[in-house]
């Protein structure tokens, strides 16, 4: 796992001396956090994520990305449902230092179910609720499946090693975003392979790397994420 990290960061380090033109032309770097608290024996509970993204390594601001949910798990179920807000803070491409600030509510529903005993699979159906900054509100629909694959155990606890894979897919729920501009209903796609790893029974690190393709560019992002169970 240390050679990993060692190796990423050298990656980006030269990944962030190249000249750059367009997003799409340099590797970029997300580091994140998530979290999930259930209050006691009740069915409620908190999420959330705090992510900090990069245009490259760690100079160039891509997003501030804070977001916390409240939780709600039917009785009998596994269901997790949440109901959340984000407030978001994307910075330009580049040497420049302008920025733009939005803000979310979400809802969601994750649906986890085995395959076997070996893959762990994860649906997200999440619908969110936009106000940026410059454009009239926009919904967005977005939809990603995990899954997980522990290689030397059968859950994700201490000292497991896994093979961790997602691809989301977000679409428009309107083109028009005012002033006579239009987006397309496909707004992106994220493709992720990475590695993970039980630090405790309730914490986990991955390492690992993503495809983001939008209409306008492609681009590679490595991440660095811990998720967390309180």
């Amino acid at each position: 796992m240390k050679r990993v990290i060692i190796f990423l960061l050298v990656l980006l380090t030269f990944s962030s001396l190249k000249a750059q033109n367009v997003p799409g032309d340099q590797l970029g770097a997300w580091y994140m956090y998530f979290f999930n608290k259930k209050f006691g024996d009740g069915p409620f509970g908190i999420q959330g994520d705090y992510q900090f993204r990069f245009w490259n390594a760690g100079s160039d601001l891509e997003q501030l990305l804070l977001r916390t949910g409240i939780t709600y798990t039917p009785e009998k179920s596994n269901v997790l449902l949440t109901l959340g807000y984000g407030h978001i803070t994307t910075g330009e491409f580049g040497d420049g230092t302008n920025t733009f600030n939005e803000s979310r509510i979400y809802q969601e529903a994750l649906l986890p179910h085995r395959l076997g005993s070996r893959v762990l699979l994860t649906h997200r159906f999440r619908y969110e609720q936009r106000w940026v900054a410059d454009q009239n509100f926009r919904t967005r629909y977005r939809y990603n499946i995990f899954v997980n694959i522990p290689l030397n155990a059968s859950e994700l606890k201490k000292g497991t090693t896994y093979i961790a894979l997602y691809n989301e897919l977000f679409i428009n729920g309107q083109r028009g975003i005012g002033d006579g501009r239009s987006v397309q209903y496909f707004d992106r796609n994220r493709t992720y392979v990475g590695m993970g790893y039980g630090l405790n029974d309730k914490l986990r690190m991955q390492l690992g790397w993503m495809k983001q393709t939008t209409n306008n560019w492609d681009k590679g992002q490595a991440q660095i994420s811990l998720h967390h169970n309180w």
